[in-house]
């Protein structure tokens, strides 16, 4: 059977760095790997990041956008059905930061996937930095994507200063008593270090901690409402002037709570990465890219960010991410999702019958 290891992780919480580097390790261990990557809105920055490491023993795909959570799970299905058939051995899924973990359970437990795969590792990444005050609703996305978790990796520990990452790890299990979950992380859970000191032990670790059986009470609300995604294509602008208005935004509550600002700019004939957070804005060279620019987060005031971001000349293409799917089936677009053969319709239902309060 194919192994699949799941790694979860709230907005901005560095999924697909890890990613790159456990990948990476897999690899030279002599597995043959395929990534899937679903990314929070229409354009899949993260995959974008990933393509170096496609090669003879690794591989990506990738399902980009939100949408209702029937939808996602045919989507999700189908791709797994796909990736059963081309000889990988392992199977690492990168799910967006507001990705109900259930879902996944629930299409492995499905035919015929129940058959091809098992369920290997659940890492959850952890961001050493997180902010103290979190909504109820990414408090919940916090502790449930972790609840099942092997182990948490702790992200950004170099940037933290002395007791802050387990000041998070105490913020973390909070949030589990918080949805009624029994699971709680002492420090043999967690693996705190900065990334780039991690050995080929870490990695191994990480490959074999497994996961949890759990069980919390469901909050019930529409992610896809409560968190927002905005995109600017071609803004016009440069990397200092996409570094301020990260900065503004994150920093100014009238837009809203912006959690992440991510994307790719054009630079003196190559292309940068940016990604920022509250307290850190990282801009790093890459090999190619799409000129864009992602804003993420609760509550946000879209023509506000707009003229923050807004070039000096006119912007040539603005777009907001619907992220959820009219009562046809179709997007706010009017566009319809891709289609799914009659077989793999079956089963796609939101049944989560092993956690409490569903």
């Amino acid at each position: 059977m194919v192994q699949v290891d799941l790694i979860t992780g709230f907005l901005g919480s560095g999924k697909t760095t890890f990613l790159r580097r456990y990948v990476q390790y897999l690899v030279a261990q002599g597995h043959s790997v395929c990534i899937l990557e679903n990314d929070f809105g229409a354009v899949n920055v993260d995959a974008m990041l990933l393509q170096d490491l496609i090669g003879e023993h690794c591989d990506i795909e990738t399902i980009s956008g939100g949408c209702d959570c029937d939808t996602h799970q045919r989507r999700m299905r189908t791709k797994l059905i796909s990736m059963a058939m081309r000889g990988f051995d392992r199977v690492v899924i990168e799910p967006s930061g507001i990705f109900d973990v259930d879902e996944f359970y629930d299409i492995l437990r499905d035919e015929p996937l129940d058959r091809w795969y098992t369920l290997g590792s659940v890492i959850a990444i952890v961001d050493a930095k997180l902010e103290n005050e979190l909504s109820p609703q990414a408090d919940y996305l916090l502790a449930s994507e972790a609840a099942s978790a092997g182990l948490v990796v702790m992200s950004r520990t170099q940037l933290a200063a002395p007791g802050e990452a387990e000041a998070v790890i105490d913020h973390l299990n909070r949030a589990l008593a918080g949805c009624h979950c029994a699971r709680r992380f002492g420090a043999d859970d967690v693996l705190c270090r900065d990334w780039n000191a991690l050995t080929t032990a870490d990695f191994a670790r990480v490959d074999r901690c497994g996961w949890r059986q759990t069980s919390y009470v469901k909050l019930h609300f529409d992610e896809h409402k409560a968190f927002t995604s905005l995109y600017f294509l071609e803004a016009g602008r440069s990397v200092a002037q996409v570094r301020q208005a990260a900065q503004t935004l994150l920093h100014n509550a009238k837009y809203g709570h912006v959690l992440r600002v991510k994307g790719f700019i054009p630079d003196g004939g190559g292309w940068v990465e940016l990604n920022a957070a509250r307290d850190a804005i990282t801009v790093q060279p890459i090999p190619s890219g799409q000129e864009v620019l992602i804003v993420i987060g609760e509550g946000l005031d879209k023509s506000a960010i707009e003229a923050a971001v807004r070039a000096d000349r006119a912007m040539r293409k603005f777009a907001q991410v619907t992220l959820v799917t009219g009562a046809n089936g179709h997007g706010a677009s009017g566009t319809p999702p891709p289609t799914a053969s009659a077989a793999n319709d079956k089963g796609t239902r939101c049944i989560r019958p092993h956690r409490a309060g569903c």
